[in-house]
């Protein structure tokens, strides 16, 4: 199983932990952390923009990663939200397990 980092933006704070909070009720995340505001600057609709936007880190894993997907889509004000997974290539051992335990559902053997 592949341990993944999520990146996403949000125009709002409040919106970057609303989503953070359902995807961790849901365990579809372990863990989301949120910076900012951070500056984006980047090309939409044929201009190019700038924009104050949150910055959310999440950690999971790739098997759960359609549903996150998903489930952000259908929350997020963006018409063409950022859902980016990166691959976890190494890591320390014992946050590794925490990770992948916090996304199993409890009631599974």
């Amino acid at each position: 199983m592949t341990n993944i980092i999520v990146l996403m933006t949000t125009a709002k704070k409040s919106e970057a932990q609303k989503i953070a909070q359902n995807l961790l009720d849901r365990r579809l995340i372990a863990c989301a952390n949120i910076y900012g505001p951070v500056e984006s600057h980047f090309r939409w609709q044929n201009k190019i923009e700038k924009a104050e936007e949150y910055l959310v880190l999440m950690k999971s894993n790739q098997k759960p990663f359609a549903k996150l997907a998903k489930a952000v889509e259908e929350m997020h004000s963006y018409e063409v939200p950022e859902i980016l997974a990166l691959p976890i290539v190494e890591g320390f051992k014992p946050y590794l397990k925490w990770l992948n335990t916090s996304l199993a559902d409890p009631g599974e053997p």
